[in-house]
C-alpha cells in the first residue's frame, strides 16, 4: 500500500481566498499557518462566524459528516472542537498576550447528549482560563433548535521559545 502524499500548502492567492471563503478575518490570516485553513475543516464544511479570544463560534453540516447509520459521526464533533479550541488559543496568545506563539493541544475530551441527523452544528468555544502556559476551553455544539448536542474540553500549551 502507498501513503498518500500530504495535501500541498496552496498559494498565498489560494490560502487568503480559503480563509475568506472559511470566515476568517484578514486580520488573522497571518496566525493560521501555511494551510491557513485546515485540509479537514474544509471538507467537513466548518466555517468561522466569529473569532476572538473570548468567544469563538463556527457551523457545520451534517450532511457529509454522518456515520454509517445517518447521525453526526461523532469524530466530527472532536474536529469541530478541536478546531475552535485551537484557534481560540492562538488568539488569546495574540490578543491577550500581545505575543505570536504556535500552541498545542494537549488533551480533548467530549460529552454527546443528543444525535443530530440533519441541519447544521453550530459550536460555541469559551475560555475556562487562559494563562501564560496553558488554555482551557469549553466548546458547547448545538443544532438549530439550540439544543445542546454535545460538550467538550480543551487543552492546549503555548510553545514559548526556550
Amino acid at each position: 500500500m502507498t501513503a498518500a502524499a500530504p495535501t500541498p500548502f496552496p498559494s498565498d492567492e489560494d490560502r487568503s481566498a480559503l480563509l475568506e471563503e472559511s470566515g476568517v478575518p484578514e486580520e488573522f490570516h497571518h496566525l493560521l499557518g501555511p494551510h491557513g485553513v485546515a485540509p479537514l475543516n474544509r471538507k467537513l464544511g466548518i466555517r468561522m462566524v466569529e473569532m476572538s479570544a473570548e468567544k469563538m463560534v463556527a457551523t457545520m453540516p451534517v450532511a457529509g459528516n454522518e456515520q454509517n447509520v445517518g447521525i453526526l459521526h461523532g469524530g466530527a464533533h472532536f474536529v469541530l472542537a478541536e478546531s475552535l479550541g485551537s484557534v481560540a488559543a492562538l488568539l488569546h496568545v495574540y490578543q491577550n498576550l500581545g505575543e505570536v506563539h504556535p500552541t498545542v493541544g494537549t488533551e480533548l475530551s467530549a460529552t454527546h447528549h443528543r444525535s443530530i441527523s440533519e441541519g447544521t452544528v453550530t459550536a460555541t468555544c469559551t475560555p475556562l482560563n487562559l494563562g501564560k502556559q496553558m488554555t482551557s476551553h469549553e466548546i458547547v455544539m448545538r443544532d438549530d433548535a439550540g439544543r445542546r448536542l454535545s460538550t467538550a474540553r480543551m487543552t492546549n500549551m503555548i510553545l514559548r521559545p526556550r
